[in-house]
């Protein structure tokens, strides 16, 4: 080598470092993000999906982590290609407070996942295709977290945000997208929020946001606005105490302050001898004020003697009529009853009742020939056992409960 690269060996080697700088998630378009802007929105899915988490673990009932976020502009087919296919789409649209609407993607296998959780079940019931039913459980599972975090940014803002319900769709990023709106979101370059999720020991994955460039911005605007106010109060309030100082004065009122200050450091002169005219301007001391020394007390108004004697009452007897208690009794007697019988109980989880079709048999806690419970407005009165009258059911009692 003569020591000179070639125009094609330069061009190379800044290929390379492209090639290997940077993020990797992050694609060639004219939109961009300064990193102010990319720490806002960052800042703003970071406290909405903070939220978000508290409220899906207590719906799942088990620990559940979302770390910091990471923000990037993609587009459609940079994401189809490090993303798991198929996936679950979950649109989210702003009806209140904010104009616009975003997307969260979530793995199938992990959607059946947490559908299991809320169904009751340890989460490794997810054999078999996705049904309607994990659809609807996801989205109701995102409505609650989406909710508590339209609720944080709601505080965070200074004005009430709200969604409309969640719409989740299986969708295949390597084909043609049949929603319009979803075709429209995905249209070109769009922002990318990357969470890191761990459900208890069942889900180690990755959750992603996804926001239109232009609400993004408008996030941005929104939340420096915010803090722009923000601190302006708080600069108000930390130089308002300064303006209370001498310094701070007019300078006509610095004479007068200073001739205060001096003369509250000294004793003041002739106090023993009675102020003139002091009775006419306090009204309420009767005398003039003699020693200045002393605290300055109120005037306080007497009040007349007023005679205070305990209570009289008199002594209550027993002045009940056992035959006005009969007549009361039979005013009540034609008060119609619900008297029901009840032949047994047990429990059952949401997901054992979502399997029940005509013909299962559900076994109960009381056992064959067990007298059955007869309750009257649900209060447990007495047993008895079941006979048959004519074509009807009926019950023969056999203990009264005292």
């Amino acid at each position: 080598m003569d020591g000179m690269l070639s125009q094609e060996e330069i061009n190379a080697l800044l290929g390379g470092i492209d090639g290997d700088s940077g993020d990797s998630a992050a694609v060639d378009s004219p939109l961009q993000l300064s990193d102010v802007e990319k720490d806002a929105v960052g800042e703003v899915s970071n406290i909405c999906m903070g939220t978000a988490a508290t409220t899906l673990s207590t719906l799942l009932n088990n620990r559940v982590v979302i770390t910091t976020p990471s923000v990037s502009i993609t587009n459609i087919d940079d994401l189809s290609t490090r993303y798991d296919r198929p996936c679950i789409f979950v649109q989210i649209s702003y009806i209140e407070g904010l104009d616009g609407n975003n997307l969260l993607i979530l793995k199938e296998s992990d959607v059946k996942i947490i559908t299991d959780l809320m169904m009751g079940g340890d989460g490794t019931n997810t054999d078999g295709e996705l049904t309607e039913l994990h659809l609807s459980a996801i989205s109701e599972a995102m409505n609650q977290m989406m909710g508590s975090a339209s609720t944080s940014l709601s505080s965070m803002l200074g004005k009430k945000v709200d969604i409309s319900p969640p719409v989740a769709s299986l969708i295949d990023l390597n084909d043609s997208l049949s929603d319009a709106a979803l075709s429209n979101f995905l249209n070109g370059d769009f922002v990318q929020v990357s969470f890191h999720m761990e459900i208890g020991d069942l889900i180690d994955s990755q959750i992603m946001q996804l926001y239109p460039y232009d609400f993004a911005k408008d996030l941005y605007y929104i939340f420096a606005r915010e803090q722009t106010e923000e601190a302006a109060q708080q600069a108000a309030t930390s130089v308002a105490p300064a303006q209370t100082t001498p310094a701070a004065m007019p300078e006509a009122a610095a004479p007068a302050m200073q001739q205060q200050t001096q003369a509250m450091g000294q004793p003041m002169p002739n106090m023993t001898q009675p102020m003139p005219n002091m009775g006419q301007a306090m009204p309420n001391m009767g005398q003039p004020m003699m020693n200045m020394g002393q605290p300055m007390m109120p005037a306080y108004t007497m009040q007349p003697d007023v005679s205070v004697s305990p209570a009289q009452f008199q002594t209550f007897g027993s002045m009940v009529n056992p035959i006005t208690q009969q007549e009361n009794i039979d005013l009540i007697m034609d008060v119609p009853l619900e008297v029901t019988v009840e032949l047994g109980r047990t429990n059952k989880s949401i997901k054992e009742i979502l399997d029940f079709s005509p013909g299962t048999i559900i076994e109960l806690n009381k056992l064959a020939g067990e007298p059955v419970d007869v309750l009257v407005n649900g209060k447990f009165v007495a047993k008895g056992e079941v006979v048959v009258i004519e074509e009807n059911f009926g019950i023969r009692v056999t203990e009264i409960i005292r």
